[in-house]
């Protein structure tokens, strides 16, 4: 039997390959027949605007040369501050590196807050808050930040501290620091 009017696929039949691509094809022309007339004002206005002048391209120097006697002088590779680091006296500050780390040594020096302060007779305390929202009581001696820093006293208002810091020229310094009582 033979089909009387035009062909028809079967429902839910896919498309021959021929009529996908043609409808694609179709599909991307016509997103091509949009109106260009906001491009072409652009152009003209482009177009339109008066030139400016290029400066020209500055003279080099020529190179000089320099010939290098070391009779004399440093060596060019050698840091200056490491000699000179080496040319000053050892002031024999340096940190315990021996001793056992106390918990509150874990946390820099601003991440730590004084919440007050216990005490009777003159013995105190200082109630420090750590990053995490722990309580730790802190006596003097004891070691807080990451830069060796010892309580040297407690206060109403805050905790002093003595930290041992390096001094950038291979040695140590002592620097004082404190955590103030949170408001």
């Amino acid at each position: 039997m033979k089909p009387t009017g035009p062909w028809r696929p079967r429902p839910g039949a896919p498309l021959p390959r021929a009529t996908r691509v043609g409808l694609i094809l179709l599909t991307l022309l016509t997103g091509c027949s949009a109106d260009t007339s906001d491009l072409d004002a652009y152009f003209t206005e482009v177009k339109a605007r008066k030139s400016t002048d290029i400066d020209a391209v500055p003279q080099m120097r020529p190179y000089e040369r320099f010939a290098y006697v070391p009779a004399g002088r440093r060596s060019p590779f050698d840091n200056p501050e490491t000699e000179m680091a080496r040319q000053l006296p050892n002031n024999g500050l340096s940190p315990d590196l021996r001793r056992a780390r106390q918990p509150l040594e874990e946390f820099p020096i601003d991440a730590l807050s004084l919440l007050g302060m216990l005490g009777y007779g003159d013995k105190r305390w200082g109630l420090v808050r750590t990053a995490d929202g722990v309580v730790h009581r802190v006596a003097v001696g004891q070691y807080l930040g990451r830069n060796n820093g010892r309580v040297i006293a407690i206060s109403e208002r805050e905790i002093r501290l003595k930290e041992i810091v390096p001094d950038g020229l291979g040695g140590w310094m002592q620097r004082d620091a404190a955590i103030a009582l949170s408001e």
